[in-house]
């Protein structure tokens, strides 16, 4: 399941740890240990485990990646932020790619850092999500991160919607589109010109880049 830590130091911030990769993880640990500030009580390597271990180990913050075995980084934000609204979250991740960064924060994530930043930029992102500020890595383009957009992201698209804007931006055509989600031809054509009147778009061409600019891609 998961391992957890000596509770010794109560004053100090209690850590959960959620990274697959344990050299990474070790290396946390390591760089958090020589601070006062932080105690990491527990790690575990999965995204399924990570309600279950903060029931268990209370912890006042969860840094974790967002590739995660099990379930998707952002899903265990959303998951831990609706049980722990003041739980703090910070993601340490590999992946550069504002719009991540973007949903990372929507979800309720504080800071995002990118695992090839120094520690120094890890350490400061603690510091800053401590007093409850967001932090993002000085690496990535803050504004468009923080844009604020026409559409509001797929936030603005029901579920299908999506999952045909992604079809779409796979280059399947209507007919693939009805078969991979079991619904008729009529009703992809009919959510294909909802999807170009939200979006203002004309053509394939224009949806398909819809979906990478809303990470739906």
């Amino acid at each position: 399941m998961f391992s957890a830590g000596q509770d010794s130091q109560a004053a100090s911030r209690r850590v959960l740890l959620i990274e697959d990769h344990s050299l990474l993880s070790n290396g946390i640990k390591t760089l958090l240990s020589a601070t006062s500030a932080y105690h990491v009580v527990g790690e575990i390597g999965d995204g399924l485990q990570a309600y279950a271990a903060c029931q268990q180990l209370s912890p006042d913050m969860v840094l974790l990646d967002l590739g995660l075995p099990g379930m998707d980084g952002i899903d265990v934000i959303r998951q831990l932020t609706q049980r722990w609204p003041e739980l703090v979250i910070i993601v340490i991740t590999a992946d550069s790619a504002e719009h991540r960064a973007r949903a990372a924060l929507e979800a309720g994530a504080l800071a995002y850092v990118l695992k090839k930043s120094p520690q120094q930029t890890l350490l400061a992102a603690l510091q800053v999500a401590t007093h409850g500020r967001t932090f993002v890595d000085p690496a990535l383009n803050l504004e468009q991160v923080t844009e604020t957009r026409n559409v509001e992201g797929p936030t603005r698209l029901t579920t299908r919607e999506n999952q045909v804007l992604k079809l779409i931006a796979e280059g399947m055509r209507n007919r693939d589109i009805a078969e991979n989600l079991k619904i008729t031809i009529k009703t992809v054509e009919t959510h294909r010109l909802n999807l170009m009147r939200k979006l203002d778009a004309h053509n394939a061409v224009e949806l398909t880049n819809w979906a990478i600019r809303l990470g739906i891609h």
